[in-house]
């Protein structure tokens, strides 16, 4: 049986760790897709790089508390955690994003 995703509660969250996050190209691609949706799939948020890379971005993305992911059937829907970051760090992903090249990672 798989294991359970680990999520960091909202007041462990730190800006070291979601400014790292949003340092890739790829993750910012990444959370740029997922904002604004309810929930996507891993190969739906990325697909023109390998699995095992998507895996692994995500899982960046989930350990500082960017994502939320749960596993549904065979696939992993991950959404953005918008609430709990403009709780923690009001406006920081909005204005990170706002200047995020979309279609520029690879």
């Amino acid at each position: 049986m798989a294991r359970a995703f680990s999520h960091p509660a909202t007041k462990d969250l730190t800006i070291d760790g979601v400014l790292y996050a949003l340092s890739d190209p790829i993750r910012r691609e990444i959370v740029s897709r997922l904002m604004g949706c309810e929930g996507m799939s891993c190969t739906k948020a990325c697909t023109e790089i390998s699995p095992s890379t998507i895996s692994f971005h995500h899982k960046v993305l989930r350990e500082c508390g960017l994502i939320h992911s749960e596993k549904i059937g065979v696939e992993v829907i991950n959404s953005l955690r918008v609430t709990d970051l403009n709780k923690r760090f009001p406006g920081l992903l909005e204005s990170v994003l706002e200047h995020h090249k979309p279609g520029k990672a690879k």
